[in-house]
């Protein structure tokens, strides 16, 4: 499966941004997806995953209540709803899926990656 991230921008503190994560192939139920962000000089760090029919969602502490992600498997797509924005949001988002029916938040567990889109967040 190839993955295509898209959305990011510059935003105000306490704005919104609405990245998607845009699938090929046919079988994109088959896989679980998850979002990771990756600011200058840290480690790729987990921020939320959803199910293969977008039924479970798990978020990292620091986005729970602010970010929402979604599925639409007839589109190809997963979204992260991102309101609330702070400063620390500010990163490289990438969105990432694999097969295996392992729930993990770990990026090493996941096989494909899209190329990142940056979200910039100003105080």
């Amino acid at each position: 499966v190839q993955l295509q991230a898209s959305g990011g921008g510059l935003v105000q503190a306490g704005g919104s941004l609405r990245l998607s994560c845009a699938a090929s192939g046919r079988t994109f139920s088959a896989y679980r997806v998850g979002w990771f962000r990756q600011a200058p000089g840290k480690e790729r760090r987990f921020v939320a995953r959803i199910s293969r029919q977008g039924g479970i969602t798990y978020y990292a502490n620091s986005v729970k209540g602010r970010f929402t992600i979604s599925r639409d498997n007839a589109k190809n797509t997963v979204d992260l709803q991102m309101n609330s924005l702070k400063p620390e949001d500010t990163a490289v988002y990438y969105c990432a899926a694999d097969i295996s029916l392992r729930a993990t938040d770990r990026p090493d567990e996941y096989q494909y990656w899209g190329q990142g889109t940056q979200v910039t967040v100003s105080s």
